[in-house]
């Protein structure tokens, strides 16, 4: 029986492009199909909740997720990862180095951030680094014209900030938390404030006017949104 995006939760926002809104954390998880291929981006928060979003991601793709893109390496976006085992899975350059030696303090920051203790130490424990690092951009070839553009356009909200376009009517772009929408965009001890609003201005390039932009956490927003975060956030950080 042939089941749609809505009845599995996911919003669909272009053709064979759409996304969900995570429990708990609200975080967004995203998800592009090719032909025989589908990926997804970002893992969620836990092991449960990474196989939870894969099963309802493999019921759409009507087969297994076979790529998997991290957009920043904070605990809601990718403790989930080890539960897509058998992905291509994808990172900006330097998550790898966060992933194998900040291990606790992205433990310790799950737990802060509500996560049980036990859930927290099972999905770092079985974490693994990416196996691409990205550097400037990566097409990723999906089959049969589909294509996915891998974009390193931080730093900004962390040192490691990942975005994914993929082309089409409309074009989408996965933003991670360089975006957010259901409040402010939050900036830890290790995000670079003053190269943010460059971030921005980047997914701005990359997307352009028309472009739907998904962000890390709330509802899909426009170029002109983006824009406006950007000015806001350069203002509250006092870049000129």
């Amino acid at each position: 029986m042939t089941v749609t995006w809505e009845e599995l939760g996911w919003e669909r926002l272009a053709a064979g492009v759409g996304r969900c809104r995570l429990p708990g954390w609200d975080c967004t998880a995203g998800l592009v199909l090719g032909v025989g291929t589908a990926l997804v981006v970002d893992a969620g928060s836990s092991l449960a909740e990474g196989a939870r979003l894969r099963a309802r991601a493999q019921r759409i793709a009507g087969g297994r997720v076979t790529h998997l893109a991290l957009t920043h390496p904070h605990f809601d976006h990718v403790l989930g990862a080890p539960a897509f085992a058998g992905a291509e899975v994808y990172g900006a350059v330097g998550v790898d180095a966060v992933l194998a030696l900040g291990r606790e303090e992205l433990r310790l920051d799950a737990v802060r951030g509500g996560l049980p203790v036990r859930d927290a130490d099972e999905a770092v424990d079985a974490l693994v680094s990416p196996g691409h690092l990205v550097s400037g951009e990566w097409t990723l070839d999906l089959g049969d014209g589909r294509q996915a553009l891998l974009a390193n356009v931080g730093p900004g909200h962390t040192a490691h900030d990942l975005a994914v376009l993929v082309p089409g009517d409309p074009e989408v772009v996965f933003c991670g938390d360089l975006v957010e929408e259901s409040g402010e965009p939050q900036a830890g001890p290790d995000a670079i404030p003053s190269r943010w609003p460059d971030a921005l201005d980047r997914l701005l390039a990359l997307g352009g006017e028309d472009a739907l932009y998904v962000p890390g956490h709330g509802a899909v927003v426009d170029a002109g949104f983006v824009r406006r975060q950007r000015d806001a956030l350069a203002a509250r950080f006092g870049v000129i």
